[in-house]
């Protein structure tokens, strides 16, 4: 059964002609690819057009994908580079965009759509908890943020990691660490989690 072959061997099949080893690869792997992308750009249509062009361009590139490198990497890999190359091309345009924009105009906002929580008290939690989390995480420098969603939400290892970004893996785990003491600084200071012990300390 498909749900049951790697990824590798799905590719394999799909090389050879067969669709349906790629509809089981998107199902496999739209939703953390998604995941990723919404968390990277912060914006939900601009996640969505990223991750359709993801597997456009595995669709593209198969017929050159070999065994020896693991699809959900490179999956992970374009993704990521789909994003840097948004991420450059949106700059561009915002600093061009300057010269254009009138005094004490305002930008327009997007709205992002409400998501239906489990239940009552859940959601206003979730509503208190939301904005901070995401602004921890947004506050992070770019090459931090990324690591830490590569790792924590798209379940990539650190050697993963480090073929999807280009850099070795003790500068990935360096970014890690860097990354989740941050998050915690700054959830400490929003009273989300405890402020970690000042070193030397004896724990209470």
């Amino acid at each position: 059964m498909a749900a049951d072959e790697t990824d590798e061997q799905l590719m394999r099949r799909f090389q050879r002609g067969d669709a349906r080893a790629f509809e089981t690869l998107m199902l496999r792997h739209r939703t953390p690819v998604h995941s990723f992308l919404l968390r990277l750009t912060g914006e939900r249509t601009r996640a969505e057009d990223l991750t359709q062009e993801t597997f456009l361009r595995l669709v593209r590139g198969a017929a050159g994908w070999e065994p020896r490198a693991a699809v959900r990497t490179w999956l992970f890999t374009i993704a990521r580079n789909l994003a840097a190359d948004e991420a450059r091309r949106q700059v561009f345009r915002a600093t061009e965009s300057l010269d254009s924009l009138a005094p004490g105009g305002d930008r327009p906002r997007h709205a992002e759509p409400a998501e239906p929580g489990p239940g009552p008290d859940e959601a206003a939690e979730a509503a208190r908890l939301r904005p901070v989390l995401e602004g921890a995480l947004a506050a992070l420098p770019q090459e931090q943020r990324e690591v830490f969603l590569l790792r924590e939400h798209a379940g990539l290892s650190f050697g993963e990691i480090s073929g999807a970004t280009g850099v070795n893996e003790n500068t990935v785990k360096s970014r890690m660490r860097y990354a989740l003491l941050a998050l915690r600084e700054r959830l400490a200071a929003a009273g989300v989690v405890p402020a970690a012990a000042p070193p030397g300390s004896t724990p209470p």
